[in-house]
């Protein structure tokens, strides 16, 4: 039996399971997302995915298995992203995708690195003995945090576009 992925604490942080209420902080991840950011993963020319789109894809998730979780600091409890685990990407397997993303407000003050440790705690502790990661070649905030985790670029491409090229990395556990 793994462990749920539920509620993990840092120093500063908590990380817990998304609610309706955190639609509001998703969508203006998606307004700050990069131009190079692929199309269907930025806000489309009618403004969505709106908050109402977002607050029903949280209604709707599958709480059976691990997944993304809210990013709060914990002093304040306010929510400033989401990090955590996906399946299913390019792969056929049963291995973890490490995901994460902060509002722009507080990038550079290591909150990335901090929650992704916990999420990487979380995994060995659950039995997974590698976690893989996908990385725009383009984003080089995010290769560095993955690159302090002790992730590796294996030399996989797993998406290459007009977009740019995603590069895979892997951690063993």
């Amino acid at each position: 039996m793994r462990l749920p992925l539920d509620r993990l604490q840092t120093e500063r942080l908590i990380l817990r399971r998304q609610s309706v209420a955190d639609a509001a902080v998703f969508h203006q991840l998606w307004t700050e997302r990069d131009d190079r950011v692929p199309a269907h993963r930025r806000l489309d020319a009618s403004g969505h995915p709106t908050v109402e789109d977002i607050a029903a894809h949280i209604r709707d998730l599958d709480l059976s298995r691990p997944g993304l979780l809210t990013v709060e600091l914990r002093e304040t409890e306010e929510p400033i992203g989401y990090c955590g685990v996906v399946w299913g990407g390019d792969e056929a397997t049963d291995e973890p995708e490490l995901a994460f993303e902060l509002l722009r407000a507080v990038h550079n003050r290591g909150y990335a690195t901090e929650a992704a440790l916990a999420v990487l705690d979380w995994a060995r502790q659950a039995g997974y003995r590698r976690i893989h990661a996908g990385v725009w070649d383009w984003n080089v905030a995010s290769r560095r945090v993955l690159a302090k985790l002790g992730f590796r670029e294996n030399g996989i491409v797993t998406k290459e576009s007009a977009y740019g090229r995603s590069l895979m990395t892997v951690r063993e556990l």
